[in-house]
């Protein structure tokens, strides 16, 4: 499993946003562009996902500009790829999209993958915003 290029991009934004919670009033697309090397039309476009999902509050205008929408310990990392990914789902058969399997009728799996897909969305709920935003502490080999 990998994430697209996109949701990774918007998991840099927002641990880069989160850790200016406390500090600018609103970032804005260009400070965020510069300073995470994301090419500045792709995080427009993130900062509206992001806004959509009710993850940013996004004011235009003189001023204006985005923040969290609330404080990064009450973001998940599941929350942030929801909301550029869609739902969690490993595979077509449990994410109600249409689907050409030319074993579904048979299959003796397809009634394990939602607990699958469960397993999978808890672990990344368990990450929160807040600690993907501090700095790593380094360990030294003994």
């Amino acid at each position: 499993m990998r994430l697209s290029s996109l949701a990774d991009y918007a998991v840099v934004m927002m641990s880069a946003a989160a850790r200016h919670c406390g500090g600018i009033a609103r970032l804005n697309a260009t400070l965020l562009a510069e300073e995470t090397g994301v090419p500045l039309p792709t995080v427009q476009k993130l900062v509206s996902r992001l806004s959509a999902a009710g993850l940013i509050e996004s004011t235009r205008g003189t001023g204006g500009g985005f923040r969290l929408s609330r404080p990064p310990a009450m973001i998940s990392l599941a929350d942030i790829i929801e909301a550029v990914e869609g739902p969690i789902a490993l595979t077509s058969c449990v994410d109600g999209a249409s689907q050409d399997c030319c074993v579904e009728q048979t299959c003796k799996v397809k009634p394990h993958w939602n607990a699958v897909n469960g397993a999978v969305r808890g672990a990344l709920a368990g990450v929160s915003l807040a600690s993907l935003s501090q700095t790593p502490v380094l360990q030294v080999p003994a």
